[in-house]
């Protein structure tokens, strides 16, 4: 242990650690801006400065790590001086146009300018002659350099979460910026849409491509049918924008809120992600049938799930040679786009051309998913609109809903039940444990081996996990499959899903199934997610998601009765060929840059 003072105040803290975490232990706090939890200290932007006894120069206490006996002042005159200066000359350079800023009331530099009464610019306004500009080409990320203020945590993102590199720093000095490769559209480049960047962003630089205002006049249109699908994450993230402790499940007054929005049927992603266990269950016992039993070279193995759009982007960029190990499923939100239509038109009777689906995820990849060339299996555009957790709070706050006042409220019937299975495909490890669920006990007869059917190896949010699960005396016709070891790997995070995918390229690994999700957490860390974001958030996230899975009588994606149905009266049977025309999809081999 380190023994030092902070403000005359003794602490001790573990050797290793910076003055930041010293000082916080003590509740003191130091603003920062290019310091976050997730990512390495750069220590570039000098906002958390503080004075330390015997140096002449002002420390960055994010960077410096604590020596014994050391005095540290985070409050004198020139630390306050210093400070000011530097969010001054910040702004300078920032258009300041915090009302019509899609971040304002959750912009870090605006929240300290705040503090520090920043009333007065006494440097020369610059945003005029910096010739910013903003690309606005994706359908999912909008960057807009006049309010980036150079902290580099995007690029710290792309590179050391994601290992993507689709953004770094060019220039030096004044010319300094945030670009992509030959200052390209985020829309022509390696870039996943993960949206990482936005939810590291500590301003309005990067934000989601908002399409609140389509969405609204859709629900205005007397002749639109507007029907809006809720991913599982949404019910533990939106309560953080509406006041709620992180990790509150808020899935009744979810539903609720969005009926008084004007939806004309609220339906949940749930059902399809149940669909999902279904076809994706069955496409991984083919697989393995043919590798085992018919000794079929042609197999690609291990089968990798393609729920989450920022994944599937990545694999098409970096490792298009095991574009046949993806599965062909759909995500979920596609799946539901595609049976809204043709499905849920029919069960209603309404016209699909009137249909309008609006999807609510916690992904802004999810808004480019969307809108894949490849997505109009039912004859129109799947899902029309997607939104964030973070823009269905602002439709709540447009209307004026006061959310903890709603009562609690239900799904509607055709497409709107979801099992315990369908809700963990919000976690990391979620989608692995949904299809175990159900593939061994289609195989066995029997439940799988594990308490309350919580697997939990596949659990947590470490970045690579592994699981094996014998599987035993099985059912008569799966006799093939009779002593093997079903092996497992899950990860979130795409530098995870990297360093995976070279072990498996080098042969140091061999997995039946793995499982990848692009975002820290998966989808409740998702880039469409409340701000801010860390490891304690994520945990709190997955513990609800876990809570409502256990609170479920239904807890199998196979017994879902709308399941049962859907498959009865419409699709026949898990890969039947209109599960295969609606259900499934193929893939695009793209530039590695």
């Amino acid at each position: 242990m380190i023994n030092l003072s902070i403000n005359g105040i003794a602490v001790s803290v573990e050797e290793g650690k910076t003055i930041l975490e010293a000082a916080k232990k003590l509740h003191i706090h130091i603003p920062t801006l290019c310091y976050h939890k997730d990512l390495c200290v750069a220590g570039n932007c000098r906002v958390c400065v503080v004075e330390q006894a015997g140096v002449d120069r002002l420390v960055a206490s994010c960077a410096t790590p604590v020596n014994e006996g050391m005095e540290i002042n985070t409050n004198s005159l020139k630390v306050r001086n210093c400070r000011k200066h530097i969010i001054e000359l910040l702004l300078a350079e920032h258009n300041e146009e915090c009302t019509k800023c899609y971040r304002n009331g959750h912009c870090e530099l605006q929240t300290i300018a705040a503090d520090l009464q920043i009333t007065n610019q006494d440097f020369i306004d610059l945003v005029p002659d910096k010739q910013y500009s903003v690309d606005s080409y994706s359908p999912s990320i909008e960057k807009d350099d006049s309010k980036c203020i150079r902290c580099q945590r995007c690029v710290r993102t792309c590179a050391e979460i994601q290992s993507v590199g689709a953004i770094a720093v060019a220039h030096k000095g004044a010319d300094m910026k945030i670009s992509t490769f030959f200052n390209y559209s985020l829309n022509e480049v390696v870039c996943t849409n993960c949206g990482q960047c936005i939810v590291h962003c500590p301003t309005g630089a990067l934000v989601e491509k908002s399409y609140v205002e389509q969405v609204w006049d859709a629900i205005a249109d007397p002749e639109k049918h507007v029907v809006v699908q809720t991913a599982p994450a949404v019910r533990v993230g939106l309560g953080e924008e509406l006041g709620f402790e992180p990790g509150t499940r808020v899935t009744s007054r979810m539903v609720s809120a969005l009926r008084r929005l004007g939806f004309d049927s609220v339906l949940d992603t749930d059902f399809t992600a149940d669909l999902t266990i279904m076809e994706e269950g069955t496409e991984l016992l083919t697989r393995l049938k043919g590798a085992l039993l018919d000794d079929n070279p042609e197999v690609s193995l291990p089968m990798a799930t393609s729920c989450s759009p920022g994944w599937v982007k990545y694999i098409e960029h970096k490792y298009p040679q095991y574009l046949p190990n993806l599965s062909t499923c759909k995500s979920p939100q596609q799946m539901f786009g595609a049976l809204a239509k043709t499905y849920y038109a029919k069960n209603i009777d309404v016209d699909p051309a009137n249909i309008v689906s609006v999807s609510i995820m916690p992904c802004t990849a999810k808004k480019y998913e969307a809108n894949r060339p490849e997505m109009k299996d039912s004859g129109y555009k799947d899902v029309d609109f997607v939104l964030t957790t973070r823009e269905l709070a602002v439709m709540i706050k447009q209307a004026g809903i006061e959310f903890e006042q709603l009562n609690e409220e239900n799904f509607d019937s055709i497409m709107g039940i979801g099992s315990g299975a369908g809700i963990i495909f919000g976690a990391t490890g979620g989608v692995m444990e949904a299809a175990l669920r159900t593939a061994y006990e289609i195989v066995t007869g029997r439940e799988v081996p594990f308490e309350n059917l919580e697997i939990k190896p596949v659990r947590g949010l470490a970045g690579v996990k592994e699981a094996v699960v014998p599987i035993v005396d099985v059912l008569p016709e799966w006799s093939f499959l009779e002593g093997v070891e079903l092996k497992c790997a899950i990860t979130n995070g795409l530098e995870n899903a990297h360093q995976l995918m070279e072990a498996i390229d080098r042969g140091d690994r061999f997995y039946h199934f793995i499982e990848i999700m692009a975002c820290p957490g998966g989808c409740l860390g998702g880039g469409g997610q409340p701000f801010p974001v860390d490891d304690e958030i994520r945990q709190k996230r997955m513990d609800a998601i876990y809570s409502e899975d256990l609170s479920l009588a239904l807890r199998k994606s196979h017994e879902n009765p709308e399941i049962v149905q859907i498959y009865k009266d419409f699709l026949e049977k898990p890969l039947s060929h209109k599960s295969h025309k609606l259900l499934h999809t193929s893939y695009v081999k793209r530039q590695p840059y």
